[in-house]
């Protein structure tokens, strides 16, 4: 219910630098003729290095990704569906499309999309896609990340690193590597028991919110957010239209890493800073108020004014 998976599509496990570098190998074990990866410049930075990485390994060309970029020998993409600096979401479906005509896949990084705007990777022909659990599905710092492969798939996925968990029969521990035919190809070895609890448990309170109800909260934040920064003179990168923006809001300043120290500091604001000028809050739908978004905002104007 959270990005309209199938039952048995989504395994939660490892990082998700760890599960980018599993998509981009299972990518390419279903397009072995081509020798191209694409990843746009300014692409968080995990999932650039992962690309890098694994075309230095292998021998591969990266592509970087730009308007009219030619996919017709590019394996795979890697793209995040919502922009890590100002929360603009990208046309997943018309992306898709593009990328199928041209016989490449699209490894899609949902890290700050599940549990912030309704998504359903089966509306939108996603295959592939990867995300985390510490940010909007509430898990908290260290909770593990997440794979999704579609149905259709799972019999074809060619594990790169080969783990125990992913054998059909694990404890038949004289055999060779036999995988599970299902999602379960995509684990590794033994989980980190307590920070899946903690998944679990906020994974399950956005299902019994529903994602509608989470969305409908985070764009009437965010919306909020606009006219509160408007109302301080302070200047945003996010975009106006609520349907083309996620759930957190970038604030332009060129003193950006100073005022979001002093927030933390001073005034008990968590911010992040994106280089070069962005001050980054997040709008948590299940958590944050709209008397947060006031204070918080109320207090970097003041810290920016003096």
């Amino acid at each position: 219910s959270i990005i309209g998976s199938l039952s048995g599509e989504v395994a939660v496990h490892d990082s998700t630098t760890l599960n980018l570098y599993q998509g981009v190998h299972i990518a390419l074990a279903l397009r072995p003729d081509r020798k191209v990866l694409a990843v746009a410049a300014d692409e968080f930075p995990t999932d650039r290095y992962v690309v890098e990485g694994i075309a230095h390994d292998l021998g591969l060309t990266v592509r970087p990704l730009e308007p009219g970029i030619d996919l017709h020998d590019v394996a795979v993409v890697v793209r995040s569906v919502i922009d890590y600096r100002t929360a603009e979401i990208c046309d997943v479906k018309a992306f898709t499309s593009l990328a199928t005509e041209a016989g490449a896949l699209v490894l899609w990084d949902l890290s700050h999309t599940a549990g912030a705007i309704e998504f359903d990777v089966h509306a939108l022909g996603v295959e592939l896609a990867v995300g985390c659990t510490y940010k909007f599905l509430n898990g908290g710092p260290g909770a593990p990340a997440w794979t999704y492969v579609s149905e259709n798939l799972h019999s074809q996925i060619q594990q790169p690193i080969k783990g125990w968990f992913a054998q059909k029969d694990q404890f038949a521990m004289e055999m060779p590597f036999a995988p599970h035919d299902d999602i379960r190809r995509v684990l590794l070895g033994t989980p980190h028991i307590l920070s899946l609890i903690a998944a679990e448990e906020g994974i399950a309170l956005s299902e019994r919110v529903g994602m509608k109800q989470i969305a409908a909260k985070g764009q009437a934040l965010t919306a909020f957010a606009m006219q509160v920064v408007d109302h301080f003179g302070l200047t945003t990168s996010t975009p106006r239209d609520p349907q083309r923006r996620g759930c957190h809001i970038a604030i332009s300043h060129p003193r950006a890493k100073e005022l979001v120290a002093d927030l933390a500091t001073h005034h008990k604001v968590l911010a992040d800073v994106r280089p070069p000028d962005i001050v980054r809050l997040g709008l948590s739908p299940l958590t944050t108020r709209f008397t947060d978004v006031w204070d918080g905002l109320q207090r970097l104007s003041h810290l920016i004014s003096g």
